[in-house]
This record gives structure tokens, C-alpha cells and sequence, in this order.
């Protein structure tokens, strides 16, 4: 995983769209399942804001694309995602960013600016373990570690955008 989130970093942003939906169709693939037209295109938008959208958001993309205004078809295809480590679910905003890493596995820390809500995903593996090692001396067993961090990102900093 790179160390500059694309969220908060000038990139190729068509490169990084087709490089994570090129991982996805392979992971889905994979594993024996489809990637729907309406799962695609959920995907598609996820990835194209770099931040967290709310389900009613990603709702009104779908239907603006000819894929129905009714909740569940929303819903279903982010809950796809999410149980495929597609998308992730960043609970502090009641949202659902795309995965940068699909396919690979890894321990994700969002990185969620107050101001813009852009959502940056960067690798917490030495606090994944840490919580693991906590959690051994309870008698613990950890499925998921979800971390969300709040502050301020670049661009907004040097807006003075700070919250």
C-alpha cells in the first residue's frame, strides 16, 4: 500500500479508478460472484468522490443512471461490497467509501477530514496488532478492527478550513 492516500494527494484519478475496479471485477471473479451493473456502478461512484457518501447519495446517482430510486437497490449492492472488502462502512459519518486495496488483506485506518469529509484509507496494521495483543489478555478473540480518525486534511488546512 502507498503511503499518500490519493484522497488527499494530487493524482491520476482515471488511473486510480480503473486500477481499483480492475482489482474488484478480479477479486469478484475470483471468488465465483458477479459484479452486477448496479454493484459496478455503486462501486464506480464510491470511488469516484474519494469520501464517504451516504447511502440515500449513492441512491440518487443509481436512479439519475437509470437504476431505480427504491432504497434497497442502494443498500444491496453496498452491502455487497462491504461483505466483499469492496467498500468499506466508516460508521462516524454513517457512509461508505470504496476499498483502494481490494483483494488485499489488510487492517484499514480512515483518515475522515471534519471539514470536506474526504476519507483517506491508509494501512493500521501495527494498530491492528497492538489491539490484538490487548485483546489476548482478555481472552478476546478480534474479527475486525475498524479505526476512524478525525482531523483535517491538506487541502482543507490550507484553506483554513480547520474544524
Amino acid at each position: 500500500m502507498s503511503d499518500h492516500s490519493p484522497a488527499f494527494h494530487d493524482h491520476n484519478h482515471e488511473t486510480c479508478t480503473h486500477d481499483v475496479l480492475h482489482h474488484a471485477e478480479g477479486l469478484v471473479r475470483q471468488e465465483g460472484l458477479r459484479l452486477t451493473p448496479v454493484r459496478r456502478r455503486t462501486l464506480e461512484i464510491l470511488v469516484s468522490e474519494h469520501r464517504a457518501m451516504g447511502a440515500y447519495e449513492v441512491l440518487d446517482r443509481l436512479a439519475a443512471d437509470g437504476f431505480g430510486n427504491q432504497p434497497p437497490v442502494a443498500y444491496r449492492a453496498l452491502e455487497f461490497l462491504v461483505e466483499h472488502g469492496l467498500a468499506h462502512r466508516i460508521n462516524r459519518l454513517n457512509a461508505f467509501a470504496a476499498c483502494m486495496h481490494p483483494g488485499e488483506a489488510h487492517s484499514p485506518l480512515f483518515l475522515i477530514c471534519q471539514s470536506c469529509e474526504a476519507v483517506a484509507e491508509a494501512p493500521a496494521d501495527p494498530v491492528r496488532t497492538a489491539v490484538e495483543k490487548a485483546a489476548v489478555q482478555h481472552d478476546f478473540s478480534v474479527e475486525r478492527v475498524n479505526i476512524e480518525v478525525l482531523g483535517t486534511c491538506p487541502t482543507c488546512a490550507g484553506n483554513g478550513k480547520e474544524a
